[in-house]
């Protein structure tokens, strides 16, 4: 997947059968089945792949227990089919993770073994794990960490956990091997409409190279997430509110605070939500949280409310208490929810269930839904575009179609950090034969190679220091500090790959810094 390549793609196709405007798991798994049921495809991205929403879950793949307490029935049916499809087609990125649920009364733990034999129950034979009710003595010994004082008892429960920004770059990879064309750093910046105001294509600008491309088109989809409402206010005369972005944010540890491969999961914090603590890359993941917010931006920043939220339910519930000067890194993430038809519903009861508008325009827009569903919303975008007339009918096939560098995956291959690879790992490894100064570690902290940066940038289209070290090498989201202090290491080798100079080097770095800064705590920055 290399960015000239992409670049002639879009300069020699006169029209297209499908115009996706956002590169998050929806654009994607939409660019995905487009491209896979044979149309002629091109996804445009204003920044990188993943970038906002995409790359900031708590990453898991999951049907939503919560839903379930809601009595969404049929959303948690509908994830948790997706969550056995979504281990089948990309077996080196998800894995089969199990959670255990403490409890500190006496009836939590027939409460809850009964509600998640129902959620197995949901799963069918895409189930990843029986759930069971187990002893205190079982549930210490599974979290070793865990608040033992009134602890009564535990269950254990499966779900699904992953990378998300590995699979959002492995599906953009998918859909170009289905001959899709894929361009990040290149923003809608206008919508073109014929005399009767329906919408024919899209004006877009390579932020590269400054060019602006008038890009036609049958089908239109707007699948930008929590910047919905910008697109929306290019198409309607009338300004309406599609979606209300809400963050959550997650903290990074060390994996001493919960030395166990079992996740952590507190289904009922202080204020109604749930909390999970997940192993991930070899640290502790700690989220999340849900606050309505009024403005939203590409860098979203933890409020001190969140953040001292999440510390305090993680001290309750883990003996080894981590402080402010143990987080290794804090990110956010705006979920991009369906606005409520009506006004002043809590964050927690908006619906994550995707919608789908179609705009009196024609244009085809994408609101709300999760990474679990990706795909399955895709499905519904593309057979909506055929439904409305804006493409042949033609079937999908995404169900069992393989991502980019799917292959089984065990605990043992989980050893080796490079499994995130899947089938891609003998390239990389060759890589380092090849270009020994390569073998390098990004960071002595870390494992991280710079063939992995080297991989990102020639088969990935990483452009930045932030493409690398925040979505290709997850490094940013695990460790900030380590990050910072890799990034001129990173910068180089971009400059010397893209045949940039000195002063872009420095710009790349400070800007890098400036990122980077948001990921710690403010006394830390």
């Amino acid at each position: 997947m290399k960015r000239s390549e992409q670049l002639s793609k879009l300069k020699n196709t006169e029209k297209w059968d499908v115009i996706i405007i956002g590169g998050g798991a929806s654009g994607l798994g939409t660019a995905l089945d487009a491209a896979s049921r044979g149309y002629k495809t091109i996804l445009l991205e204003a920044v990188d792949f993943a970038k906002g929403t995409s790359s900031r879950s708590t990453k898991l793949v999951h049907g939503g227990v919560r839903y379930l307490e809601q009595g969404d029935i049929h959303l948690v049916r509908e994830a948790l089919k997706e969550r056995g499809l979504m281990a089948k087609n990309a077996g080196h990125l998800v894995k089969n993770q199990s959670f255990v649920i403490p409890n500190y009364n006496w009836w939590g733990g027939y409460f809850y073994t009964i509600g998640l034999k129902i959620y197995d129950l949901l799963s069918g034979r895409l189930s990843l794990g029986a759930s069971k009710y187990i002893s205190k003595k079982k549930t210490i010994e599974m979290l070793p960490t865990v608040e033992e004082k009134g602890l009564v008892s535990g269950v254990i429960y499966h779900d699904g956990q992953f990378d998300d920004s590995r699979m959002a770059i492995n599906i953009a990879q998918t859909a170009a091997e289905k001959g899709a064309c894929l361009l990040n750093y290149s923003k809608v910046v206008n919508l073109l409409k014929d005399n009767k105001n329906q919408i024919i294509g899209v004006e877009a600008i390579d932020h590269e190279t400054g060019h602006k491309y008038d890009i036609k088109g049958s089908a239109i989809i707007n699948a930008t997430g929590v910047f919905t409402n910008a697109i929306m206010k290019l198409n309607d005369m009338v300004y309406k509110k599609y979606i209300v972005p809400s963050q959550g944010i997650h903290l990074v540890f060390d994996k001493s605070f919960l030395p166990s491969d079992q996740a952590l999961m507190i289904p009922k914090t202080s204020d109604g939500r749930v909390l999970f603590a997940v192993p991930w890359h070899n640290r502790i993941v700690v989220g999340t949280t849900d606050t309505l917010i009024r403005k939203h931006s590409l860098e979203p920043i933890a409020l001190e409310s969140e953040i001292e939220f999440v510390l305090e339910t993680a001290q309750r519930f883990l003996a080894k208490k981590p402080t402010r000067a143990d987080v290794l890194s804090v990110f956010a993430g705006l979920r991009p929810l369906a606005a409520p038809e009506e006004e002043g519903k809590s964050t927690k009861e908006v619906s994550r269930s995707h919608k789908i508008i179609v705009s009196e325009t024609g244009l085809i827009t994408i609101t709300g839904g999760k990474w679990t569903t990706y795909r399955k919303i895709a499905e519904d975008i593309i057979d909506k575009a055929i439904k409305v007339g804006k493409l042949p009918k033609k079937v999908c096939n995404t169900e069992h179609l393989p991502i980019h560098g799917n292959q089984v995956t065990t605990a043992l291959d989980r050893m080796n950090h490079l499994y995130i690879y899947g089938s891609d790992i003998p390239k990389i490894l060759e890589l380092q034969q090849n270009e020994p100064e390569l073998k390098e570690k990004l960071h002595p902290d870390h494992e991280f190679i710079m063939a992995e940066v080297a991989w990102a940038i020639r088969y990935e289209m990483a452009r930045t220091v932030d493409d690398v070290l925040a979505r290709r090498v997850r490094l940013l989201f695990l460790d900030a500090r380590a990050a910072i202090q890799s990034s001129e290491k990173v910068a180089r080798l971009l400059a010397k790959e893209l045949g940039h100079d000195e002063t872009w080097i420095h710009r790349e770095v400070t800007n890098f810094h400036g990122i980077a800064r948001g990921f710690l705590l403010k006394e830390f920055q």
